[in-house]
């Protein structure tokens, strides 16, 4: 028999959607990964570190390189100012930095608060902690900061909260204003902070990205997870970090030891070289993404579902309500999701996989727009056949 933990989440909804659509040869808008080349320096330079034979084990929190472009990084974007030989742990992935911290930072019966709609990792790694779940529901339709929930949770006097943002599913951006009313409730209560900053140079309307650390005393209770896969289009790459001051770090780094022991060394190398890619990257990736959020909502729109425009990430959270009742569906939000992409090939993600309590999300369904113009092109014109 499976071990009891397990019998209190399911499988991946996302990875099972991504399945489901390959076997139907439909367009995957389910799974955020881009469909385009990652860029072709950071290729190369994958490339010539295993051609140069830098294929066994790397130092376990991280190869030096990387660490290094990783605090250089910190210190002129996220402003947190990090020292690569303690503060630094290299991980296979954001996802596994976020398990890494919870295990060692949060203790069996603790609670955690995670906002909803949530990544859908995030329950099951609190589960797999044996901690607690809070849940705090954004406020609709444009998913902001619920203060008097916020207040209520901290009462209850959380071990931590885990904060994402850019926010998936919900694209919302967390605000300065957002953040420094979180950060002393967290002071005020002693509570840790653990953010989720892996989309955060996907932002739109000149908003700015502000990481909770950065704020006034915030570093010696913050952990700061972000990684290479969406800035650089390398999801399959897995490789994350989690920044936090010594004491945090020492214990992440152990528990990351026997988890993973370390990432792909040739592909630290290149993250490396990923790290140092000149502005004009970031400003392309910016101009980039725009033009593809303004062509998903518009199509997703058009197509009859109820939707706005996201703050953040590539994400589109849509409401198909009122598709449903125009073609006379009856289902919810996953039959929904199973019938759109087996009758019209196109996939998205029953919004009810994003929430604890399923019943919130059942006239939801989130689509991904990180894909090629004509990608999504072609989507739009399968979805008007609705």
């Amino acid at each position: 028999m499976p071990a009891e933990r397990v019998n209190a989440f399911t499988e991946s909804v996302i990875r099972e959607m991504t399945r489901l659509c390959e076997s139907y040869g439909g367009i995957n808008l389910a799974q955020g990964f881009p469909d385009w080349p990652a860029p072709h320096e950071i290729k190369e330079a994958a490339v010539q570190a295993i051609r140069a034979d830098e294929n066994q084990y790397a130092i376990t929190w991280g190869e030096a390189s990387l660490r290094t472009a990783i605090a250089r990084k910190m210190a002129s974007y996220n402003h947190i100012p990090c020292d690569p030989e303690t503060d630094i742990t290299v991980t296979c992935g954001a996802t596994e930095a976020m398990i890494s911290t919870l295990l060692a930072l949060v203790d069996p019966g603790d609670e955690v608060i995670i906002f909803e709609p949530f990544y859908e990792n995030y329950r099951p790694d609190a589960i797999l902690s044996a901690a607690r779940p809070i849940f705090v529901p954004l406020r609709a339709p444009d998913f902001s900061l619920d203060r008097e929930r916020m207040r209520e949770a901290f009462a209850r006097r959380p071990r931590a909260i885990i904060i994402n943002t850019p926010q998936n599913p919900s694209g919302h951006v967390f605000n300065r204003d957002e953040l420094e009313f979180i950060a002393g409730l967290c002071q005020q209560h002693g509570v840790l902070a653990i953010t989720d900053e892996i989309y955060e140079y996907i932002l739109y309307d000149g908003r700015q990205h502000v990481s909770m650390a950065s704020l006034p005393g915030m570093a010696e209770r913050t952990v700061t997870i972000s990684g290479l896969s969406k800035t650089y289009s390398v999801t399959g790459w897995r490789i994350g970090y989690a920044v936090a001051a010594p004491h945090l770090t020492a214990a992440i780094r152990k528990v990351h030891d026997f988890l993973t022991v370390g990432a792909p060394h040739p592909l630290q190398e290149a993250g490396a070289v990923a790290l140092g890619l000149p502005e004009s990257y970031y400003r392309q990736l910016l101009m980039d993404y725009a033009q593809r959020r303004e062509q998903a909502v518009t199509a997703l729109q058009d197509a009859g579902f109820g939707c706005s425009a996201p703050q953040g990430a590539y994400y589109v959270m849509c409401d198909f309500s009122a598709v449903a009742r125009r073609i006379g569906f009856a289902g919810d939000d996953t039959d929904f999701a199973r019938w759109l992409v087996r009758e019209h090939g196109v996939a998205g993600v029953p919004g009810s996989s994003f929430y604890h309590d399923p019943a919130r999300g059942r006239h939801l369904i989130r689509f991904a727009f990180c894909k090629k113009p004509e990608t999504l092109k072609l989507a739009a014109e399968r979805l008007r056949m609705l």
